[in-house]
C-alpha cells in the first residue's frame, strides 16, 4: 500500500499494480467507456499494452474501495521509435530519450467521479517515479478533451507542440521537467482559441508554450506565454 484517503464517506487504498490485476483493469476500462457520452475520447489499453507497462516498462497504481479496483493511472516507459515524444520536445540523443516517461491512461469509475481522484492519483504516481532514471514526463491530449487538458495543466505540465500524431490525429504535446520546479516568469502572453490550430502552431513555433486555459462564453482559450 502506498497511500490511503477518503472519497466522501468511503475509505480507499492505493497500491502499485502488477500483472495479476490485468483482468480487473480490463473490467474497469469497459465500465468507464460505457459511461462516456463520446466514447472516442478514451482509447482503452488492450491486454498486451497493460502487460507491457506492468512487466517493468513503467508504473501503474490502482485505487481500491472495499477491495474493488475503482481507479487507476499509468506511466509508460516508451520504446524508442520515430513517434517518440522526446523528439517533439527537442530531445535527440538516445540517453535523453530514455529519461522520458509518458503519462498514459487514467480511469475513474463513474460512481467515484467528483472527488478529484485524477489529480490525487497524479500526485501519488509521481511519487513513485525514480528520479535517478527519469527526468521528463510527456503526454498527448486531443484538443477538446477538456477534462484531460485540465488534468495536465493542473500538474504544471505545459504545451510545447500541436501537431499530427499517431497516423494523422491532431494532438497537444505536453511536457514537465521533473528536475526543474518553481514558478516560471514570462515577458509575453496571448490567449488563443482552442479551435485556432494555425494560430497556436505559429505561437509554438515562435517559442511560446501553453500554460493554462480558460472558458469565455462557449469558447475555450489557451494561455500562451514566452
Amino acid at each position: 500500500m502506498i497511500a490511503t484517503g477518503l472519497l466522501g464517506n468511503a475509505s480507499y487504498e492505493a497500491h502499485r499494480l502488477n500483472e495479476s490485476h490485468i483482468k480487473e483493469l480490463m473490467t474497469l476500462q469497459l465500465e468507464v467507456v460505457e459511461a462516456l457520452e463520446d466514447k472516442a475520447i478514451l482509447q482503452p489499453l488492450d491486454e498486451e499494452e497493460l502487460r507491457f507497462i506492468l512487466s517493468g516498462h513503467g508504473v501503474m497504481i490502482g485505487v481500491f474501495v472495499e477491495g474493488k479496483l475503482i481507479a487507476f493511472r499509468a506511466l509508460l516507459q516508451p520504446e524508442l521509435d520515430e513517434e517518440h515524444l522526446g523528439y517533439d520536445i527537442g530531445l535527440s540523443t538516445e540517453a535523453e530519450l530514455k529519461q522520458v516517461l509518458y503519462q498514459e491512461i487514467s480511469n475513474v469509475h463513474p460512481a467515484y467521479r467528483g472527488y478529484g481522484l485524477q489529480r490525487t492519483m497524479a500526485d501519488i504516481i509521481m511519487q513513485q517515479v525514480d528520479l535517478t532514471k527519469f527526468s521528463v514526463v510527456c503526454a498527448t491530449v486531443m484538443p477538446g478533451n477538456i477534462a484531460s487538458l485540465k488534468d495536465k495543466f493542473s500538474q504544471g505540465m505545459h504545451v510545447v507542440a500541436l501537431k499530427l500524431k499517431y497516423g494523422g490525429k491532431l494532438r497537444y504535446v505536453f511536457m514537465k521537467d521533473l528536475m526543474r520546479e518553481g514558478n516560471a516568469t514570462w515577458q509575453q502572453e496571448q490567449f488563443v482559441s482552442m479551435d485556432d490550430t494555425a494560430g497556436q502552431q505559429q505561437l509554438l513555433n515562435n517559442g511560446f508554450v501553453g500554460r493554462a486555459m480558460k472558458k469565455t462564453g462557449d469558447n475555450w482559450l489557451v494561455h500562451y506565454v514566452k
